[in-house]
């Protein structure tokens, strides 16, 4: 708001936070700038398990290599889906097709999904099926 002083009122446009904007349909599409902000205040939250394999490979010359691979925050932010394997936690009575917040295990919001499943169905199904559809 300080930097928003020095611009001409007739000049500015809009200033602070852009949480979306309207489709041409009408629906109203969040962007990821309103992240921070939904992710207190969402009734329907998943965690994402974020813990890490190390993998050692063996060089000629004696040395090793360490590759350090995160299990379930990394395929997430590429823009893959949330199976269950990766799932750490979910809110219970999680309806199916209702929008989330995803979290990592250290409640730091990732982005936003639609779930895939129920609460009550997400007990019964393997651990390659999809749980989360990635949104942003």
């Amino acid at each position: 708001m300080r930097l928003g002083i020095s611009i001409a009122r007739p000049n500015l446009v809009s200033l602070g936070t852009c949480f979306g904007k309207f489709s041409k349909s009408g629906k109203f599409k969040l962007h990821i700038t309103a992240l921070d902000y939904v992710a207190q205040y969402a009734k329907y939250k998943v965690s994402i398990v974020s813990k890490f394999f190390v993998h050692f490979q063996w060089l000629i010359d004696g040395a090793y290599q360490i590759w350090i691979k995160p299990n379930g925050e990394m395929p997430f932010l590429y823009g893959n889906h949330v199976v269950k394997a990766h799932l750490g936690r979910i809110t219970e009575d999680t309806p199916e097709h209702q929008g989330v917040v995803v979290f990592s295990m250290n409640d730091i919001p990732l982005g936003f999904g639609v779930t895939a499943r129920s609460t009550v169905d997400t007990r019964k199904l393997d651990p390659t099926a999809i749980i989360v559809f990635h949104q942003a």
